[in-house]
């Protein structure tokens, strides 16, 4: 199936299955043009604030930074840096609340600013980055902290980096925006088209793609009249803005690219294993910073609505200011305030406090009403009416993912395609019985990526002690190779026994020639009657006397000196 389109281009639109019309809420926060947020006091970063490993803490308490500088290093390819966005000192770096589902703390640098916005040296401007290198300027979004702002965060560089897919053949950039009360990217478009073209520009320069589509949703149009606008001065070839029709969640990766190319991603794969290349409008605009200004990711826009809110508006605020801050820049809660939300009323989450930071991946802060977000009430049974299958714009079966995810059967989950979902909040927000299914899809989720960890840990484990008991047996059976190898040379060389021949021992032959002339010199003197003198090592001195006494004994009568002598007399 396709849509007929209206807008000024003549491409055909195709539909995804499934999807919702929703009453779209967004006209309170887009009556007035987005402002700049005031200075916080202090500023919360923590090192995770997108997809991948944190990054690593390259300051210390006490230390003074500068607007812009980096504060801490992506670790790993896939990371991303975090820079500090605004100058004073480093007050603390522990752990800290976050926006984050699970509602645990995570590790953060806390900034106090000093008012003095002093920018550190920033990298040279690049206006003709056509004439560098591509992985210079990929290089350089990846070290000015960039990642997708449209809700995913994932590090822009490593989209960029060739190898990821086959030749990138499409380009195409979300601004479609489709969750309900969210409206940051259609102000950004409306005031930053040229900047967020020249971005679009970088990307289809570096993606190489052949063509390139903006899609926007229908209901958005000054947006799409900027983005014309500003198209028509750049002049980027094979580009166009494409308006497509308002439906949840047409902004979604997958659901953007069936709607503009018909094209399906295969389960489990990437867009660019198709030639495919999507980034959010946002990115764009950060990509532009980064590459024509070397500005760094230190702000975005953010939309503060809601019935609980007293002035809905959007703010271009920095990556760490604390949520109740904007909340009162944006005229503080109001007596129908009942739930505070990041993100929108399909896919955000509920905050406990506003404690907590605005980070990269914030787009929105909505302050609800009971009516905005009515309390579900208690869940009852499923009664397998389908709704939630008719509403998934995946054709998932979320019924049967529900049940075996109750059960903790992730294997079977996983049969029904899990990690397809996107968590939509489509099947939650159909369901009769007021079944939480995206919790229970999120839950079955975080469960397996435990298992998988647990299981590489168990097999490097494993590996690792058989990697040792093969070092130790390898080591066993040399000892015993060397041992054996020693005995049987020396039983090759039998222990000598006395008259056997030693002709193969040199030493000991002279040895025993020795102890054998020495047995014959003795016999030959004791039939001689000449007793054996030890005159060997003897001195001058002590060889003299010797002779003398020999000679004396030659003297007549000197043999019987000896004996006893007589006086002549009887």
């Amino acid at each position: 199936m396709y849509y007929p389109s209206d807008n000024t281009t003549t491409r055909r639109l195709y539909r995804f299955p499934g999807g919702l019309h929703l009453p779209d809420n967004k006209a309170q926060s887009t009556g007035a043009a987005c402002r700049k947020a005031l200075l916080p006091e202090r500023l919360i970063l923590p090192l995770q604030q997108h997809i991948g490993a944190p990054a690593k803490v390259l300051v210390e308490r006490g230390e003074r930074v500068l607007k812009g500088q980096l504060i801490a290093l992506q670790q790993g390819r896939i990371s991303a840096p975090v820079h500090a966005p605004s100058s004073g000192t480093v007050i603390d770096i522990s752990e800290q609340p976050v926006p984050h589902p699970s509602g645990l703390p995570a590790l953060c640098i806390t900034i106090e600013t000093d008012g003095l916005e002093q920018w550190q040296e920033l990298p040279q401007p690049l206006g003709d980055y056509r004439n560098h290198d591509p992985a210079e300027i990929v290089a350089r979004i990846r070290d000015a902290g960039i990642v997708g702002l449209g809700g995913a965060s994932f590090p822009t560089g490593v989209k960029l980096e060739p190898g990821a897919g086959q030749p990138v053949t499409t380009l195409i950039i979300n601004g479609a925006e489709c969750e309900p009360y969210i409206t940051c990217d259609d102000m950004l478009m409306r005031e930053q088209a040229p900047r967020v073209i020249a971005g679009v520009a970088i990307l289809k320069w570096l993606s190489g793609a052949r063509e390139c589509l903006i899609g926007i949703e229908d209901n958005k149009p000054q947006a799409i009249a900027a983005m014309q606008q500003a198209l028509e001065q750049h002049r980027i070839d094979g580009c166009e803005v494409v308006s497509i029709p308002t439906r949840y969640p047409s902004g979604g990766e997958r659901q953007l690219i069936r709607v503009l190319t018909g094209k399906e991603v295969p389960s489990g794969q990437i867009p660019a294993r198709i030639g495919i290349l999507c980034n959010n409008v946002g990115t764009a605009a950060a990509v532009a910073d980064a590459v024509l200004e070397g500005k760094p990711l230190i702000s975005r826009y953010l939309t503060v609505t809601g019935e609980g809110c007293a002035n809905p508006c959007n703010l271009e605020v920095l990556i760490g200011t604390p949520v109740g801050e904007l909340i009162a820049q944006a005229g503080g809660y109001t007596d129908k305030a009942s739930r505070l939300i990041m993100g929108g009323p399909m896919m955000g989450f509920t905050l406990e406090h506003d404690r907590v930071p605005a980070i990269k991946a914030s787009n929105c802060l909505l302050v609800a009403s009971t009516r905005e977000a009515p309390d579900p009430g208690r869940a009852s049974a499923c009664i397998r009416c389908g709704q939630c299958a008719l509403a998934c714009p995946v054709s998932l079966l979320p019924q049967q993912m529900y049940w075996y995810a109750r059960a903790k059967d992730l294997e079977k989950t996983q049969e029904y395609n899990l990690f397809d979902c996107i968590e939509c909040g489509c099947c939650s927000h159909v369901c009769p019985a007021h079944i939480p299914l995206v919790q229970y899809f999120r839950y079955a989720k975080n469960e397996s990526w435990d298992q998988e960890r647990e299981r590489k840990k168990s097999e490097l484990a494993r590996q690792r002690h058989e990697a040792k008991s093969a070092r130790i047996e390898r080591m066993e059976a040399e000892k015993k190779a060397r041992m054996q190898k020693k005995k049987a040379a020396l039983a090759k060389r039998p222990a000598l026994k006395k008259g056997t021949s030693t002709q193969g021992d040199p030493k000991k032959a002279a040895i025993e020639e020795a102890m054998k002339r020495a047995a014959e010199k003795k016999a030959r003197l004791a039939e001689e009657g000449v007793a054996p003198k030890n005159t060997d090592n003897l001195n001058a001195a002590q060889q003299r006397q010797i002779d003398q006494a020999d000679a004396r004994r030659g003297e007549p009568g000197v043999q019987g000196a000896s004996e006893p002598t007589t006086s002549g007399k009887d």
